[in-house]
């Protein structure tokens, strides 16, 4: 338990306002070690490309104890800290989801709002509530778990007007803070939505970065480290990215053997 204690003290000194902890979201254990080898003091997952590697769309479609085995396996794999993206928390109650993660060795976790059963988010109050609630457990187990609560106000599902969108996410970004939250991560917002969000609630700032000349409204690492948020992550992208090389080779050896069907060596 020292242990885990020990990795959640270091991930949440890792977030410094203008010098964000950089996370390259993995779906694998082998990703992980990928990760740690590159130099990062940090493993991120991201559910949207476990569920898919696992044959299941996103929005907690996948069944959860799969999703946990998958976090677990990732956990194992590597020594440095693992923040777990745990959707909307597949149901459970912020201790049951709690007592899991500490259970299976992680040290943060990203917790969102969207409501997957009816679409939309989930009331802003009631989801603060479960903010505290996972708190509370974590603070009763006595590891101090880093909750980055991640506000889906900008995303299209949200069905917010465009113009409501920001006064949403305020509103959730301090309710979550007040409850407990290390962070906030609304994605999908824009350069200005982050600096209001930050200039009225003073909750530290989780964005998503683009790679590979991807169009994302964040912006760059170094625009994000001017806006003073403290964490970026990446999402599903490197998933994204591999299969689409191995959809290439894929391709070209699909065409090699066709060739030699074609035409066949001499004998």
């Amino acid at each position: 338990m020292s242990d885990l204690v020990d990795k959640a003290e270091l991930l949440r000194s890792l977030h410094v306002p203008g010098d964000p902890l950089v996370l390259p979201n993995v779906w694998d254990a082998a990703g992980a070690r990928l990760v740690v080898a590159a130099g990062f003091p940090v493993v991120a997952t991201t559910s949207n490309a476990i569920a898919a590697a696992l044959g299941y769309e996103d929005g907690e479609r996948a069944p959860s104890g799969e999703m946990m085995f998958v976090a677990q396996r990732i956990a194992a794999s590597v020594d440095v800290p693992v923040t777990v993206d745990v959707e909307a928390g597949y149901g459970m109650t912020p201790e049951e989801l709690v007592e899991q993660l500490v259970g299976i060795g992680v040290a943060g976790c990203n917790i969102e709002d969207s409501d997957h059963a009816h679409g939309g988010l989930l009331d802003v109050d009631a989801r603060a509530s479960y903010v505290a609630g996972m708190r509370a457990a974590a603070d009763r187990i006595g590891v101090p778990l880093v909750v980055n609560a991640r506000i889906d106000s900008f995303l299209p599902t949200s069905r917010l007007a465009d113009d409501h969108k920001r006064a949403d996410a305020i509103a959730r970004a301090a309710a979550y803070r007040s409850a407990g939250a290390d962070c906030v991560f609304p994605p999908g917002a824009g350069p200005d939505d982050l600096r209001a969000v930050a200039a009225a609630t003073g909750a530290p700032l989780n964005a998503g970065l683009p790679l590979n000349g991807g169009s994302q409204v964040g912006g760059t690492l170094d625009a994000l480290r001017t806006i003073g948020v403290v964490r970026v992550s990446v999402g599903p992208q490197l998933y994204r990215g591999a299969l689409d090389r191995l959809r290439s080779d894929v391709r070209l050896l699909s065409e090699v053997r066709r060739k030699e069907v074609r035409d066949p060596s001499p004998t």
